[in-house]
């Protein structure tokens, strides 16, 4: 015996910009349908060297799953990624190399810096450990933690996708950002 199929019209969009909705159409702003595109479809580059990287494993499991904020892929590769995540002690000979992954990213980029030693060196104050990874490549949104929970760098993520839906196309081509991007030797 078949069941009559029923239709749920009463289904809310989260997240859809302002604008004139008709049937079968819809008229907005250009910026915020690509904001929107955007911050659910951020490909990660997960640069772990320590701890921090155990909890961004646990992070990406099945059990809290970032995938279902919009970053199924992780990338391997700077060129194909568009948010650095950094996690755990960053040597000073470490430097150059990230910086070097974050020039080789196209731009529009985002960079995280998960737990204590990537945000400020944590406990090692010590002649070999960068004290920050702000020292060479600009950070978006800082995690807290030694080392943060899953909660929190999902949490962080978050912070980056509000970021990046909210952020104007013409950013990156302002004098601001340009001089942001001088002041640690990028041109």
């Amino acid at each position: 015996m078949s069941r009559p199929v029923q239709y749920n019209n009463t289904v809310k969009f989260a997240g859809i910009p302002e604008g004139y909705m008709g049937d079968g159409f819809m008229a907005t702003n250009f910026e915020k349908v690509v904001g929107l595109a955007r911050k659910n479809s951020i490909w990660p580059l997960p640069f772990a060297t320590s701890c921090c990287g155990i909890e961004f494993m646990a992070t990406a499991a099945s059990h809290y799953d970032i995938a279902r904020f919009g970053s199924e892929r992780m990338s391997f590769s700077p060129r194909q990624c568009d948010l650095l995540m950094v996690m755990g002690t960053i040597s000073k000979k470490m430097g150059p190399i990230l910086k070097q992954v974050y020039l080789q990213m196209a731009e529009p980029r985002w960079v995280i810096a998960v737990g204590a030693c990537a945000s400020s060196g944590g406990i090692f104050d010590t002649y070999s450990v960068m004290q920050g990874i702000d020292q060479v490549i600009p950070v978006d949104v800082y995690v807290p933690g030694c080392p943060p929970r899953p909660e929190a760098i999902l949490d962080g993520f978050m912070k980056i996708q509000e970021l990046v839906h909210n952020e104007s196309l013409r950013r990156r081509q302002s004098d601001h950002y340009k001089e942001l991007l001088n002041s640690y030797g990028i041109q």
